[in-house]
């Protein structure tokens, strides 16, 4: 397949760069090939911003950045009209938005009034200012940024707009090993300035459309849904996951399968993405916190608790 060597040839471009974030290539992979954006919450310095540039150079996409602060205003990210003297006319300059992966670093320090420029950017694919639509560039990937320990001076996403990330994840600390590695990549320069893009357009193009003609099946498909339904009645959870991400959870499993070489969903895909497509659209609530639960570990109860289908030997 197609999608299969596609996604060799990124994983292996992107680990020229980044050291020990295989599990990370491979989601964010997964999140490129339906079309999904991505939520990286994690310390300064992890590698957020390169892992961004990383991938869009592969791609030989465009690529910008946006540090969100607090005077940020939505035309800062979304763009302006302003007067030309020379013709009397206004004319819009188009902002950072208008590019194929943006990177809005630091999203939680900006005013919900800019936050909330991104949702028409990132649910429509479009900018809709002085009553004018603009279709954005096509692919457009969404990577934002938060950092989940300080948060004075912030302002937390809310729900609508934490449900548009397909994912959120988190790089992590390297390991002793990793971290010698990282010293010896770059102790010359910066690998970034020498990589080359290892697939265009038309691969991105086969990409996606692999991940849509993956079949799922029946079992599998009442499997996810069963997941996010079980997320609206656990006791642990106060706003359990809503349609989008049912169908989120379809596309990623899809896509999973596509790049692994198969053309068929399997539960298994649903179990490694269920975690990273649905802890950041879940509450829980006051006393689950308080007990030490959170997201992911009451995810896992879920899905040590819903009934994983058996499916019939493809092969058999």
């Amino acid at each position: 397949m197609g999608a299969t060597a596609t996604a060799a040839r990124l994983r292996q471009n992107i680990a020229k760069v980044l050291v020990g974030k295989e599990h990370v290539i491979d989601l964010m992979l997964i999140a490129l090939a339906c079309e999904g954006h991505v939520l990286l919450e994690d310390v300064p310095g992890t590698g957020k911003t390169m892992l961004a540039k990383t991938l869009s150079r592969s791609l030989q996409l465009d690529f910008k950045r946006v540090q969100f602060t607090p005077d940020l205003l939505p035309s800062d990210v979304t763009g302006v009209s302003v007067f030309n003297e020379a013709t009397a006319q206004f004319e819009f300059r188009k902002g950072p938005a208008f590019t194929n992966v943006l990177l809005a670093d630091e999203i939680n320090r900006a005013t919900p009034r800019t936050q909330a420029a991104l949702l028409e950017c990132m649910e429509e694919r479009q900018v809709t200012t002085d009553g004018e639509t603009r279709p954005l560039a096509d692919p457009f990937l969404v990577m934002a940024t938060q950092n989940p320990i300080e948060q004075e001076g912030t302002f937390p996403l809310p729900e609508a707009q934490l449900d548009r990330f397909l994912m959120r994840l988190a790089l992590g600390y390297p390991s002793a090993d990793e971290e010698a590695r990282l010293l010896r990549r770059f102790a010359q320069a910066n690998p970034l300035t020498t990589l080359e893009p290892v697939a265009n357009e038309q691969d991105l193009v086969t990409l996606r459309t692999e991940a849509q003609s993956v079949h799922l099946g029946e079992a599998v498909s009442e499997y996810i849904v069963a997941v996010v339904r079980t997320t609206r009645d656990h006791e642990a959870i106060r706003l359990g996951a809503s349609p989008r991400a049912t169908l989120a959870l379809m596309r990623a499993s899809r896509a999973r399968a596509a790049l692994l070489g198969r053309a068929y969903v399997l539960p298994d895909d649903v179990k490694a993405l269920a975690k990273s497509v649905l802890s950041h659209r879940l509450i829980l609530k006051n006393q689950s916190r308080l007990r030490g639960q959170s997201q992911a570990s009451v995810l896992d109860a879920i899905l040590s608790q819903v009934p994983v289908p058996v499916l019939p030997d493809p092969n058999a």
